[in-house]
């Protein structure tokens, strides 16, 4: 039987969930403490890009979906905690948890199942969600683990980590979830179903680090980066390196943190550590190039294509994007920063500096080109008109020797030709 639930946090986590489960049987009250989300969803207007959730609030709210900035007075099967917890000075703030479970304690029954689905230190779930239920609560944490783009499939093909509290707990978060993903995995407690979410993202956070590594030696060496990686993978039965590039998005720029906090080594720093510091280092290589070639940066148009944190799957996602540290280092520097982004707002990227336009404006217009993401329109860009003299192709998606044809310098993560 379908089960009714009520969702507090309607950011990304907690709005896909919201959807996926509508669109699997489950009446859902999302919840949130901010008037103007709960006002934009409330008239079926998403505020977070992911594709497939406009067109389930279309055809569910007001029946499967409703939205407030309270959890409802009535009999509810779950409450969902997917409240942010930001890292602020590298260390998690758990506050927002903390008051929504103090609400859902106000406002459900005992007999409601608790679910943590935010990203928390290990221990938290028992430690700062637990005290504020009521006596002999049934808890249990449930990470999300999908990638934006894809949410709402994930959110079935994936399989459900389910730790709970003790074995009551369990078996409600596998009934719970038995209605939306094919696969459940039951854990033997809270914690290691923390400990699940974490590692999947550090180790990610830690592959892309490793593959940028490799870059920066490479480029101390003028090597091609991608070809030594290239090789180091071909039939080689180990796993592969990842290639070069930036590292954002709100979980793998915050969740490294959040591990420290639950007791990771200098391993995890390190790796993050890195891969903050690549947006810095291909904005003052980009700035010495272009000074290599005009002999000066001042009034110089330098168009940004990507202004999202990734490009594919496509995202609006502003999150630990590259160019909110590199936009300084341009500045200083005298540029005249274009920019272009198929999904995010005009009024985002004036907001970090930069004077949108069109593609094929951004294109034509610019001394020196930047691409930051690797969208699929800038995939199937056509360079040869482009009028720049020095092209950074962060992600090597352009056709090279298109560029040095024309007479310009090509560049990437470690690698200028």
């Amino acid at each position: 039987m379908p089960k009714t639930v009520a969702v507090v946090g309607m950011g990304y986590v907690g709005l896909t969930l919201t959807a996926a489960m509508a669109r699997n049987g489950y009446t859902v009250y999302g919840v949130d403490a901010n008037p103007s989300v709960v006002e934009a969803l409330s008239n079926g207007r998403i505020h977070v890009f992911e594709p497939g959730v406009a067109e389930v609030f279309a055809e569910h709210l007001g029946t499967r979906i409703h939205v407030g900035s309270a959890i409802p007075d009535q009999p509810l099967d779950a409450a969902i905690l997917a409240v942010s917890t930001p890292v602020v000075n590298q260390k998690p703030d758990l506050s927002n948890l903390e008051a929504a479970a103090v609400h859902v304690a106000e406002k459900c029954r005992p007999d409601t199942l608790v679910v943590v689905r935010s990203t928390v230190p290990v221990g938290t779930s028992r430690t700062v969600v637990l005290p504020r239920l009521w006596q002999d609560a049934r808890l249990i944490m449930a990470p999300e683990r999908t990638i934006q783009g894809q949410a709402l499939r994930e959110l079935v093909e994936l399989p459900q980590v389910i730790g709970g509290l003790d074995s009551p707990s369990l078996a409600a978060g596998i009934d719970l979830f038995e209605g939306l993903a094919d696969q459940i995995v039951p854990v033997s407690s809270l914690e290691t179903a923390e400990l699940v979410k974490l590692s999947n993202n550090c180790h990610t956070d830690l592959i892309y680090a490793y593959g940028n590594e490799v870059a920066l030696i490479a480029e101390q060496h003028g090597l091609d980066p991608l070809e030594v990686i290239a090789a180091t993978n071909l039939d080689y039965p180990r796993p592969d390196l990842a290639k070069p590039g930036y590292v954002g998005g709100g979980c793998l720029s915050k969740d490294p943190y959040i591990m420290l906090a639950s007791g990771a080594s200098s391993l995890v720093r390190s790796a993050r550590e890195l891969n903050e510091r690549l947006p810095a280092h291909v904005a003052s290589r980009m700035v010495d190039l272009i000074r290599e070639e005009f002999g000066t940066c001042e009034g110089i148009r330098l168009s940004v294509l990507g202004w999202a944190y990734k490009g594919w799957p496509a995202t609006d996602d502003m999150r630990g994007t590259p160019i909110e540290v590199m936009m300084p280092i341009f500045q200083v520097a005298g540029l005249i920063v274009q920019g272009h982004d198929p999904l995010v707002p005009e009024e985002v990227i004036r907001q970090y500096g930069g004077q949108p336009m069109s593609l094929d404006k951004a294109v034509s217009s610019a001394d020196a080109l930047l691409v930051i993401n690797d969208h699929p329109d800038y995939r199937e860009l056509s360079i040869e008109e482009a009028q720049a003299k020095v092209v950074f192709d962060s992600w090597r998606i352009l056709d090279e020797e298109t560029v040095l044809e024309r007479g310009a310098r090509y560049a990437g993560i470690g690698y200028a030709r």
